[in-house]
Parts: C-alpha cells; sequence; structure tokens
C-alpha cells in the first residue's frame, strides 16, 4: 500500500520474479506488469485495481505461503485499499524515497490504522536523485504518527546506492542489477566508513524494541554484546503485531536491489493467520462468537470483492478464516439467508485462474456460483452461523450524465451499469427524477472516465456524456388574486368553468399543495371541487419561470360559477391549470437551488486557499474546529457550484484535504444567476418544439 507512483506494482513484479512464480520481470511503464492486467492500467502506467496472487518463499529452511494483493494508489480507488486491509493480515507500506510520506500514504495509513493491520515499511527508488532515507522515517514519525524503527541502513544513496547493511546481523548485502538471475547480491562485512553508523544505529533498535522484552532490556544495560540475532527478531517480530513498531528497511525495486530482504522482513516480522488469533463475529442471535484459525472448526470466510471474468462469469473473492471449503459443497449466506452452491474454486494469479479442489483457513481464493452475493458478505457452515464484520466505504463524490448512442446500447447499458456497480461498491447508478437522466457517480474524475471506457471496451456500449443538472425549484413570495373563466363552444355541449381564487406561498412547515375551499351557497358544485385542487397540483409540475416544480403552494378557492349542462370536472380541471400559469406570475415568482452542507478535513497550512476557494464558490461559512493535526471547515454551498470540487480540492492542497457533502435546503437564486437559468431553460423549450 502506497501513494500513487511509490513503486508499489515493481515491487510486487520483483517478488514474484525472486519467489519463483514468474520467469522474466515485467515493467509497469512497458506495459508487461503481471498484475497491472487491465488494459486501462497498461496504458495509464497506474495500478486500478487490486490482482491477488499466492507464492512461497524460503527462509532458513522453511517454506512460507505468502497471499499478496497489489493496490491502486490513487485516491479514486481507495476502495480497493480498504476491502483488501480488511482481509489481510499485514502491509508493506511503500514510501518514495525522495516524496517521503504524500498524501496517500497518510490515507492508507489510516485504513490500515482503522482495520489494525500490522505494517512494515519499505523505503522505495533509493537510487532516485534526491533520496533521503532517513527524512523518510522523520516524516513517518511527524505525519503518521508511527514509531519507526529503521532495521537496515543504505550503503550510498541516488547513483551511488549499491546495497543495504542488515542492523540486526550487522553484515552487508550488495547488490548487482541483473534482471536475469534471482541471487543478484553477495554477503560481505560492514563497509570501514560505516562500521560507526552502523553501531550507532544498531544500538537505537535495540533501545527501541528492549522494552518489549524484560531479557532483552536486562541484557542491553548489563552486557549488549550477548544480546543474539534471534532474540532481536523475536522481539522485533513481537512489537510489530502488537502495532508497537515499524520495522523500515530500504531498496530499489527497479533496479532490483533490497526485495530479497523484503521477502525475509515479511516473513520474519508480518503476521501469519495464528498470530492474529481468532476471528470474532455474531450468531444469529446477536451474540459474540469466536472462530480459530484451523482447519478442525466449522468452515467461515468474508467476500471481500467481486469480479467480472469473461471467461468464468462472477467471480466472488472470499479470505477463508476458519475450516475447510471444497468446491462442489455449499455454504450459507447469512445476509440473504440462503444456502448457495460453490460451483468452482480458484487460485487467483492476478487475472488468471488455477482451479483447486478446496480452500483452507488462511487462504485467499475466487469462488464460482453464487447468485446472490454481495462485497462484505459473510459466507459460513449452515450449522455454525457466524456473520463478520463487514466493509465501510466512502460515498461517491462526483456524478456524470449519460445516454446510450442507439437502441442497441441501451438494451446492454442497464446489465453492464448493473455488473459494474457489484463489483465497485463506490459507483453508484440512479434516475434523477426530475430530468429522467441515468446519473452515474463515483470517487473521482478519473474513476468515471475508467468506467466509461470500460463500459465501450469490455461491454461494448457506447454513451454520450454531459454533466448531470441541477435539481432547481421554483416558489412564489407572494399572494395575489386572480379570476380565471374557461369557456369553449365547439356546436353542442360547450366547457365552462368559472373559478375566483387566490394564490401564494403556503403555510410554514407546509410542502406541497395547501388547498382551501372558502366557497359558499353552491356557486361551484361540491363534485367539481377536487376537480379543481387537480388541476392545481398537476400544474404544479411547470413552475411559471423555467418550467421547475413549485414546492409547495397555497390556493383558497374563493368563489365561482357553473353552467348546469356546459361545466363537468374536465372544465374545472384545465380552468385550474389555466389559473395557475396565469396567476403565478403575478404572484413575484423566484428559482430556488439545492445548498449543501459541506465538510472539508484539510491541514492547517492549507486553510486559507480551501476558505477562499469557497468564497468564490458562493459558499457561507458555517464554522472551524481542530481535528487530530488537522481543521475541518464547514459550510453551506450551492450544488451548481460543488461540480469538480473535488478534483479543485485535491489540486489546491496537494490531495492532502478530504471533504463530505449532504443536502442542507433550498434557496434563492441570485438574481443574475435566474436571468441566466430562465434563458437556458426558454431555448431548452423552444428547442424541444422546434424537434
Amino acid at each position: 500500500m502506497a501513494h500513487i507512483d511509490a513503486g508499489k506494482t515493481t515491487t510486487s513484479e520483483r517478488i514474484l520474479f525472486y519467489t519463483g512464480k514468474t520467469h522474466r520481470v515485467g515493467e509497469v511503464h512497458d506495459g508487461a506488469a503481471t498484475m497491472d492486467w487491465m488494459v486501462q492500467e497498461q496504458e495509464r502506467g497506474i495500478t486500478i485495481t487490486s490482482a491477488a496472487t499466492t507464492t512461497f518463499w524460503s527462509y532458513r529452511d522453511n517454506t512460507y505461503h505468502i497471499n499478496l494483493i497489489d493496490t491502486p494508489g490513487h485516491v479514486d480507488f481507495t476502495v480497493e485499499v480498504e476491502r483488501s486491509l480488511r482481509v489481510l493480515d499485514g502491509a508493506v507500506a511503500t514510501f518514495c524515497a525522495v516524496g517521503a510520506v504524500e498524501p496517500q500514504s497518510e490515507t492508507v495509513w489510516r485504513q490500515a490504522d482503522k482495520y489494525k493491520v500490522p505494517r512494515i515499511a519499505y523505503v522505495n527508488k533509493m537510487d532516485r536523485t534526491g533520496a533521503d532515507y532517513f527524512n523518510v522515517v522523520n516524516e513517518m514519525r511527524e505525519k503518521l504518527g508511527a514509531n519507526p524503527v529503521p532495521i537496515a541502513l543504505p550503503i550510498g544513496s541516488e547513483e551511488k546506492f549499491e546495497g543495504i547493511v542488515d542492523l540486526i546481523t550487522r553484515k552487508a548485502i550488495i547488490f548487482f542489477d541483473d534482471k536475469t538471475v534471482r541471487d543478484n547480491f553477495v554477503i560481505k562485512d560492514v563497509p570501514e566508513d560505516m562500521i560507526d553508523e552502523v553501531d550507532e544505529w544498531r544500538g537505537k533498535l535495540v533501545e527501541s524494541i528492549a522494552e518489549y522484552n524484560d531479557d532483552l532490556l536486562e541484557k542491553f544495560f548489563d552486557s549488549p554484546d550477548t544480546i543474539t540475532e534471534d532474540e532481536i527478531v523475536d522481539t522485533i517480530r513481537k512489537a510489530t503485531i502488537g502495532m508497537s513498531i515499524t520495522p523500515v528497511m530500504c531498496g530499489s525495486s527497479f533496479k532490483n536491489k533490497g526485495v530479497q530482504y523484503l521477502l525475509d522482513a515479511i516473513v520474519r516480522f508480518l503476521p501469519s493467520p495464528l498470530d492474529k488469533g481468532a476471528v470474532q463475529g455474531t450468531d444469529d442471535y446477536a451474540r459474540e462468537v469466536t472462530r480459530q484459525p484451523s482447519i478442525k472448526e466449522p468452515f467461515c470466510g468474508l467476500v471481500f470483492k467481486i469480479a467480472t471474468d469473461p471467461y468464468v462469469g462472477r467471480l466472488a473473492f472470499i479470505r477463508a478464516y476458519s475450516g475447510k471449503l471444497e468446491a462442489g459443497s455449499y455454504t450459507y449466506n447469512t445476509r440473504s439467508d440462503k444456502k448457495e452452491r460453490v460451483a468452482r474454486l480458484y487460485q487467483m494469479h492476478s487475472n488468471k485462474q488455477n482451479p483447486i479442489e478446496f480452500v483452507e483457513a488462511g487462504d485467499i481464493c475466487a469462488a464460482v456460483g453464487f447468485k446472490d452475493l454481495r462485497t462484505g458478505d459473510t459466507v459460513c457452515d449452515e450449522k455454525h452461523l457466524i456473520t463478520l464484520e463487514s466493509m465501510s466505504f466512502p460515498e461517491p463524490v462526483i456524478g456524470l450524465a449519460i445516454e446510450p448512442k442507439t437502441q442497441k446500447d441501451l438494451d446492454k447499458l442497464g446489465v453492464a451499469l448493473n455488473k459494474l456497480s457489484e463489483e465497485d461498491p463506490t459507483f453508484t447508478v440512479k434516475t434523477d427524477p426530475d430530468s429522467g437522466q441515468t446519473i452515474i457517480s463515483g470517487m473521482g474524475e478519473l474513476h468515471l472516465e475508467i468506467i466509461v471506457d470500460r463500459l465501450r471496451r469490455e461491454f461494448g456500449v457506447e454513451i454520450n456524456q454531459g454533466a448531470p443538472q441541477v435539481n432547481y425549484k421554483e416558489a412564489l413570495t407572494a399572494t395575489v388574486e386572480h379570476r380565471e373563466v374557461f369557456k369553449k363552444q365547439t356546436g353542442g355541449r360547450g366547457k365552462f368553468a368559472d373559478i375566483i381564487i387566490s394564490i401564494g406561498p403556503s403555510d410554514e412547515g407546509v410542502t406541497g399543495l395547501q388547498f382551501v375551499d372558502q366557497v359558499k351557497g353552491g356557486n361551484i358544485p361540491k363534485e367539481f371541487i377536487p376537480a379543481v385542487e387537480k388541476g392545481f397540483k398537476e400544474a404544479m409540475a411547470n413552475g411559471p419561470l423555467a418550467g421547475y416544480t413549485v414546492e409547495s403552494i397555497k390556493v383558497v378557492l374563493k368563489d365561482g360559477s357553473f353552467h348546469p349542462v356546459d361545466s363537468d370536472q374536465l372544465s374545472f380541471e384545465i380552468c385550474a391549470r389555466a389559473a395557475f400559469r396565469h396567476a403565478a406570475i403575478k404572484a413575484k415568482p423566484i428559482i430556488m437551488e439545492p445548498v449543501m452542507s459541506l465538510e472539508v478535513v484539510t491541514p492547517e497550512e492549507n486553510m486559507g486557499d480551501v476558505i477562499g476557494d469557497l468564497n468564490k464558490r458562493r459558499g457561507h461559512i458555517t464554522g472551524m474546529e481542530s481535528k487530530a493535526n488537522a481543521r475541518s471547515v464547514k459550510a453551506k454551498v450551492p450544488l451548481s457550484e460543488q461540480f469538480g470540487y473535488v478534483t479543485v480540492l485535491r489540486t489546491i492542497t496537494s490531495g492532502r484535504a478530504t471533504s463530505t457533502m449532504e443536502f442542507s435546503h433550498f434557496a434563492e437564486v441570485p438574481a443574475n444567476l435566474a436571468k441566466d437559468i430562465i434563458e437556458k431553460s426558454s431555448g431548452r423549450k423552444k428547442h424541444t418544439l422546434e424537434e
């Protein structure tokens, strides 16, 4: 996990090569990385979807089974990091030696804290100009509030970076840049000019971990030379799993330096399922139950991702926490209360499926055959029910209006959008009831750009896209009296209705049509009164200014007259519609716009820029407060000014600020803007009439 472009995928490629999973190194910039299998990833050189694989690493005569997930770094795809951290036992936080702790590094670090995931830090790109290992360590302490403990020191930096010194063994590992061999290093004694520095940092290492081991602490004060390597490794492991420290090492993945040492650190310091212990959940009576990570326990697993494969269909990625699940057997979904058959099980290697017969506690697999399954569902043994904690996903922040280009595309669009929203919980689809537009929403403009690209390439759907229309309303601000006479003679029986009304804003707290009947003496027969009410109610759908809905009005029916032959219910309904059209324009109508409650959490140094930008957007600041090393700004801002806001906010704060937005109320649009809205609306109506 890391900020975009810190080298996660490049490091993953080296891990696959050095563990023997692949036989050549794939490069991101060539579009040949194993873990970046999507066309969109290969074209852009970024990771969009998290890719899972399984590999093995030998250390000290033991072979370790590693499940690896390579996650995206771009903030638009933060859901991929969220769901991966929910099911993994440990994480490698990768930092660029030049950029140090970048904005998205902070986000993924907070996500790992949320799910209590132990992590080790890998400082990548030590060969780049400006690389500074110790600056990264300092920023981890200052910006992340972490307790970083270096377990390795770089030998040289920038173009002179040639290897690392292992502080635990006091040995130098010198690498040579060769992509064709797996043992591209030699182990030597510490260089003469680094002995004092190595002794100093080894002392700091032992001092940092001594408090987690009383025997080590005693030795540290009495006879530090008697401390063994195994004691240090065991104590670092204990402190890392307890989330008290973060071991830090370095390398240059692109230059094939330091990855084998990183793999050693993964198996030495990160937890296995046995270290994490029992998983907790609830039974169907909401009582707490646990499952040990053992194949002897009843099966339970968590579905953390749904993906659609063109060849095998709908894949459900499952992390197995206990027991054993066999292909062809049945499992129980606690959300849907249904038993479902698992047709086939696969071990995933990026986008390739390797069929397997069963999956056991601690494994990650993909299953095929489920009919009703969603991200976050628990699957378990029907006789031993357990529901595991699900995942929380952020709300979409940006929307886009789309429409199919042809009727053929229309038929395919619904199916495609349904599949994409199943895969991605941060992607939503809805139909705007006022404009009738299909609105797709996501985490950012890049997110939606990828969705539109996938619609075209994977599903063959061509669409037109545009900004969603703001849902304006209209309101009346004055009360006026009006008489409307509807008379139509066509030979034979005609149409006649006559009403006298007052129309204006409704009483406070009343929405919709507030209709008051004050007609006396039978001037209008009682059976025609509901038709008058119906006419006004239907007329409210098209306001007098720009055709937007009128939210609420008060109509008082004062008097009128009728014709014994020509009057009927339809006549009075048509008369009421005409009365609304002619009277509402005299009742000082205004256009109302939706106003949103916005909260922006930003670093202190960006506060001025954020507030200045909100003022330009007609925002009204309602409050400010401090929030854990940041400031929270609350404001009311018109929705029409908020399109593209997330992108602008990221730009002015270097991606370090986050924002949440929800509907607050409707407010009057300023006169100059209302004029533009009315002109656009009349142009739209004229265009429709001409068509």
